[in-house]
């Protein structure tokens, strides 16, 4: 058998050819593994836009949209024009001693407006509020179910306004994430038995991520004659949410309320956009979101950063 042996030069210029291919082929992965990131801090904006007549405003694209967050201009990541992502509501009804005479109206009121809002793949759930606060039945789709729910309401006495944005909140907040999350609070905004304060309501709605749709029904037209603190209040956590609020002198107007309502959810825009400078953990942020035109913008005006993970 015949072997053969290459001579120093032969290997020379092996070694160079092999060099020369790996300095050639692109890495596999990096050599810094500090430079992937995964950005998971995406902040969603659900906007509803609304011509001069109060008129849904549905052309939009996403260039029509400028946003910043505490001052600092922010580049849009995300964008659905009337997007179709599933909605989870929490329908709470004032039943206090107030609102006694107008209970009739608002639960056949409240029947057509599920009937017309809530869409397979969505849910919602039915809360009465007097002195408490109580769901009745669960987060369904089920439409004659929780029409028959409604129909179960009772009275009661006092009105624990604060709890009822709370325990909604706090409902919704346990509800399957990448969902829209509304409130829609039927009241005279007389608060008077919420172990809850202002402040505890207005930061857990926040925190949930929710939209207010605040509706308040006061036959009394006279500030005097009516618990405008409740009405301040309701007025803040609404523009701080997003959703919008209605001030009613006549409970026959609330099933025009809970269509514009409806209208509305059926045609919000999402703006997504990854914070830049990274937010404090756990800090209060504030958000400003115009459009090109003469528009009026419902949309979540804060939040709150996510707190550091351990």
């Amino acid at each position: 058998m015949k072997t053969s042996s290459a001579g120093p030069g032969a290997l020379a210029v092996g070694a160079v050819l092999i060099a020369a291919c790996f300095s050639i082929a692109p890495p596999l992965f990096s050599q810094n593994p500090a430079v992937i990131r995964v950005r998971t801090d995406l902040v969603n904006i659900y906007a509803s836009v609304l011509d001069a007549n109060g008129q849904p405003v549905v052309d939009l694209t996403k260039d029509d949209f400028q946003l910043s967050e505490n001052g600092t201009p922010q580049s849009v990541a995300r964008f659905e024009a009337q997007t179709a992502r599933p909605v989870d509501l929490a329908l709470m009804i004032d039943t206090s001693s107030s609102e006694y005479g107008d209970l009739r109206i608002e639960a056949q009121a409240a029947d057509q407006f599920i009937g017309e809002v809530v869409r397979p793949g969505d849910s919602l759930g039915f809360f009465e509020f007097d002195e408490d606060v109580t769901q009745i039945g669960t987060f369904t789709d089920d439409v004659k179910l929780l029409q028959t729910d409604v129909r179960r309401m009772q009275p009661g006495a006092g009105t624990s306004l604060f709890d009822a944005v709370v325990l909604g909140s706090k409902a919704l907040a346990r509800r399957p994430e990448d969902r829209r999350r509304a409130i829609i609070i039927v009241t005279d905004a007389g608060e008077t038995t919420s172990v809850s304060n202002f402040e505890n309501a207005r930061r857990t709605a926040i925190a949930s991520g929710a939209l207010l749709y605040s509706i308040i029904v006061n036959a009394v037209q006279n500030e005097n004659g009516r618990n405008t603190g409740g009405e301040h209040a309701l007025i803040t956590i609404t523009d701080s949410t997003g959703g919008a609020l209605f001030l009613l002198h006549d409970v026959r107007q609330i099933p025009e309320m809970f269509h514009r309502i409806d209208r509305e959810l059926r045609t919000q825009y999402l703006i997504g956009y990854y914070p830049h400078p990274d937010p404090p953990p756990g800090s209060d942020r504030h958000v400003v979101l115009t459009v090109k035109g003469n528009y009026t913008v419902h949309y979540k005006k804060e939040y709150f950063a996510a707190a550091e993970r351990e």
